[in-house]
């Protein structure tokens, strides 16, 4: 982990202010405040960014790279919750309750984060109504997708789990330049953690879809070649 530089972080911010609609709703003076007391960090991949059970002091939005948000279960085997695309923010439920981060977060790849002290963040929460009205939709966003994910990983059987999973990271990350291959290289380990399944039954999982030409795989590319098929096994469940 190491803090940017200034020079940095102002280029960060010049995109900050216009892609992210939770920070649209500053104002100029709000602006100025956000760019004096917040860091910009980055972490090497695999680097922890906080751990469950940590005090909650900061509320962290992902500039670039990619961040995933899991939770340690029996025999320290991880619950992939979510995979962070650029822009989305985590920790803040934490801040805004006081209490400490219900999960953990590391980044999967190298990663830029800003991060704002808890303090600041709920000073700007109480004194904008537009950004508490942001934050507000953020958060039922959030809980709608752990409600959908709750079903998903305990009710679909493997195949419906693992179409899922591939769709979730074609709608986060999607292809690259030949519109087959997902943006996005992920060991089976964590396609498995993310699936609510054993590696091994990930791997082989995988490959039925690779024999039934719905994928093809190559190493840690996975091309998606039949989305339709995909979306009606993650229907059927």
């Amino acid at each position: 982990m190491y803090l940017c530089s200034m020079k940095q972080k102002e280029e960060h911010f010049a995109l900050l202010w216009d892609l992210n609609p939770l920070w649209q709703t500053l104002t100029e003076e709000e602006r100025k405040s956000i760019a004096e007391h917040v860091e910009i960090v980055h972490y090497a991949k695999n680097e922890i960014i906080h751990c469950e059970g940590d005090e909650s002091e900061y509320v962290w939005m992902l500039l670039c790279g990619k961040v995933r948000i899991y939770k340690e279960g029996i025999g320290q085997r991880l619950q992939i919750i979510r995979l962070l695309k650029p822009y989305d923010v985590f920790g803040y439920r934490a801040c805004l309750a006081d209490e400490p981060y219900n999960s953990f977060a590391s980044a999967f790849e190298d990663s830029t984060v800003y991060r704002m002290k808890r303090a600041d963040f709920q000073q700007l929460v109480r004194g904008n109504g537009a950004l508490c009205y942001e934050v507000t939709l953020m958060m039922a966003k959030d809980l709608a997708f752990s409600e959908i994910q709750t079903v998903n990983l305990t009710q679909k059987h493997i195949r419906g789990r693992l179409a899922e999973s591939l769709l979730l990271l074609l709608k986060n990350y999607g292809f690259e330049e030949d519109s087959k291959t997902l943006a996005m290289l992920l060991p089976r380990e964590d396609l498995a953690n993310m699936s609510n399944m054993t590696t091994s039954n990930a791997i082989r999982t995988l490959s039925q879809f690779a024999q039934e030409g719905l994928v093809a795989i190559n190493g840690r590319k996975i091309q998606i070649l039949d989305e339709k098929e995909l979306e009606h096994i993650s229907r059927l469940g």
